[in-house]
């Protein structure tokens, strides 16, 4: 059960990268598009400024569970670096962030779902798309998803911390120039 739920959890994260790419990719040529049919051609496209806007918030979200799948998010290390490497209050620590991190996560599910099923029930459209107003806010529940997802495998120990697949291994060089000073006085 543990290997299908790491397959699953990186098939959707690749489904997510692809879809990121995507919209950062059009997000590009899109607002390059109307940047030069205006200022160079005294001209422009209604939705060029809807449709980013729409990506920016998808690529936005995408990007943060991304960023949690593999711990790249922002943390203090300050007190974190006092206890004993690898000792009781560091693992505590970390299940700590990762139950944090899992709380913001079914908060982002459960609100976004919310907002989206009360904006269904409106008549509103974007402007320029005619899309329903909802379509701005569905990002958050998919991104609360794959957080809630996420933390849920990192706290049962199906995904460890070293199961990275958007970045490289982080270096503690605190720990790297200990090692060269013994290397250095070894000599």
């Amino acid at each position: 059960m543990a290997a299908l739920l790491r397959n699953l959890n990186t098939v959707i994260h690749r489904i997510m990268l692809l879809i990121a790419d995507v919209a950062l990719l059009a997000m590009v040529v899109i607002v390059s598009m109307a940047v030069t049919l205006r200022y160079v051609f005294n001209t422009g496209i209604g939705w060029a400024e809807e449709v980013p806007r729409l990506l920016v918030t998808l690529f936005a979200f995408l990007a943060m569970a991304m960023g949690v799948r593999d711990h790249v998010h922002i943390g203090v290390n300050l007190v974190y670096n006092m206890f004993p490497k690898d000792g009781t209050m560091q693992r505590f620590m970390v299940w700590f962030a990762d139950f944090i991190v899992l709380l913001c996560g079914l908060f982002m599910l459960y609100y976004g779902a919310r907002r989206c099923m009360q904006m269904m029930s409106l008549p509103g459209r974007l402007p320029m798309t005619d899309l329903n107003t909802w379509y701005q806010y569905l990002p958050i529940p998919l991104a609360g998803f794959v957080i809630s997802f996420d933390s849920i495998l990192f706290l049962t120990g199906i995904l460890k911390r070293e199961d990275l697949l958007y970045s490289e291994p982080e270096i503690d060089f605190v720990e790297a120039y200990e090692e060269q000073q013994k290397e250095v006085e070894a000599k």
